[in-house]
């Protein structure tokens, strides 16, 4: 063992391995066909948006843990921006850069 690792962190190390193995071929183990009810598969189609809403949402929405209080904020612009274009082209590299377009200025330009 590594100098300063003790039985403790190894063995639980060990447990959260067999455990991610375990859980992440559990479907592996049976030998009938799984298949998903059809309102988990509709419900599945939004799963990306919802993470990409829950990751995006508190860190344009928030600074140091609250809500912002001014609307002199470069990342409400760039989000809105962002918005606007990808509504008007449907276009992701182009969203990416007009959302980073606004926000880089107004953040080194008028520091906000």
């Amino acid at each position: 063992m590594i100098e300063g690792t003790d039985g403790w962190t190894v063995l639980t190390i060990m447990l959260l391995t067999a455990n991610t193995v375990i859980t992440r071929c559990f479907f592996f183990l049976s030998s009938k066909r799984w298949t998903m009810p059809r309102w988990l598969q509709r419900s599945m189609a939004y799963a990306p948006i919802a993470a990409l809403a829950a990751v995006i949402g508190p860190e344009v929405l928030t600074a140091q843990g609250q809500l912002i209080g001014t609307w002199q904020d470069a990342r409400l612009f760039a989000v809105a921006a962002a918005g606007l274009w990808y509504y008007m082209r449907r276009g992701l590299l182009g969203t990416l850069v007009c959302g980073m377009g606004t926000y880089l200025p107004l953040r080194l330009m008028l520091g906000w």
